[in-house]
């Protein structure tokens, strides 16, 4: 029995392998080519929400500010946002009702500060700079990220949101209490930003996965996961199920894949790809990828449609529909 049973499951597994393959082979063959934007300052983020932060990263580097303040400028528009309910304050809090806030930047020299699991702080991600800019340090977490935040000037504010609150409070009655993680219930906003003479910088902020369980941290703090910036190759962030994309390593991967020569939408591509060969459940999970390389090409792709993401160039600032793997299955 055990071996028939060994038998149906192999066989179901290849055929899904299989399946896989060939919906990969014929999206790669359709959406293959990156984006090509060559000239001037280009600043990449994930979802509408980075309308409004790109706009504000370019004016910095169109007054010849660097990279690096670009990109932190950039996203602290979004997590000032009391209207946003998955970046900053007004985010939806973990199953115990803590908002606990994750962020990471890295600057055009590869250095890199993150925090994880803060409370009551607007701007995690000015906190991961300090990080970055005044520790020996690349994280610090909880309790003492805190900390290190009010010893520099932060102080504390309300968490939680009414959107929040109110969305806390009803899936505590129809969940039964328990986290429930889905295509929709987990985003963030990650930024890179290429300079006009090919420097690069990245950040990314979240309020993580609503109703998480207490403690949990995802991908968006963690270097080579959320975000990563190679100096020499590009730059790339993620959005999604912070598990699968820490599972691979998700940005790192696709920098790596950009050094060995595939462009931005190859690498994000082949990226995705590895998560189908990991997850079970896989169209129960979104997960989408942007990055840029020195060329200034621009790549995006994911797991299910409906990932848009804003690019801002010299003369325009324009939200687009990200290629997926599952297109025109809508969840």
């Amino acid at each position: 029995m055990s071996s028939r049973r060994s038998f149906i499951r192999n066989t179901s597994l290849a055929a899904a392998t299989a399946w896989l393959t060939g919906s990969l082979q014929k999206v790669l063959a359709k959406n293959s080519q990156s984006t090509p934007y060559t000239e001037g300052h280009i600043v990449v983020s994930t979802w509408a929400a980075g309308i409004n932060a790109n706009a504000k990263a370019m004016e910095i580097l169109n007054d010849q500010g660097k990279a690096v303040d670009a990109v932190q400028q950039g996203v602290m528009v979004t997590e000032s946002d009391r209207t946003n309910t998955s970046v900053g304050l007004s985010g939806y809090p973990d199953r115990d009702g803590h908002v606990t806030l994750d962020a990471c930047i890295m600057d055009e020299e590869g250095n890199a500060g993150s925090v994880t699991f803060l409370e009551w702080i607007e701007h995690p991600v000015a906190v991961a700079r300090l990080v970055m800019d005044r520790t020996p340090h690349v994280i610090l977490s909880g309790d003492g990220a805190q900390q290190f935040a009010l010893e520099n000037g932060f102080t504390l504010r309300k968490g939680m949101g009414d959107e929040a609150r109110k969305a806390w409070e009803k899936w505590k009655q129809d969940s039964g209490y328990k986290p429930v993680i889905g295509p929709q219930n987990h985003d963030t906003i990650g930024m890179i930003a290429r300079t006009i003479d090919g420097k690069f910088a990245g950040a990314c902020t979240t309020s993580g996965t609503a109703f998480k369980y207490h403690g949990r941290v995802g991908d968006s703090p963690i270097i080579g996961a959320g975000l990563f910036i190679d100096p020499t190759v590009g730059a790339a962030t993620a959005t999604g199920l912070g598990e699968s994309i820490l599972k691979i390593c998700g940005t790192h991967t696709i920098v790596e894949l950009m050094r060995q020569g595939l462009s931005p939408q190859q690498a994000c591509i082949e990226t995705i790809k590895r998560i189908t060969l990991r997850e079970k459940n896989i169209k129960d999970v979104q997960v989408g990828f942007i990055a840029i390389n020195k060329n200034g090409d621009i790549g995006a792709f994911s797991l299910q449609s409906g990932f848009q993401y804003a690019v801002a160039t010299k003369d325009k600032n324009e939200l687009l529909n990200a290629p997926s793997l599952f297109e025109g299955e809508k969840k």
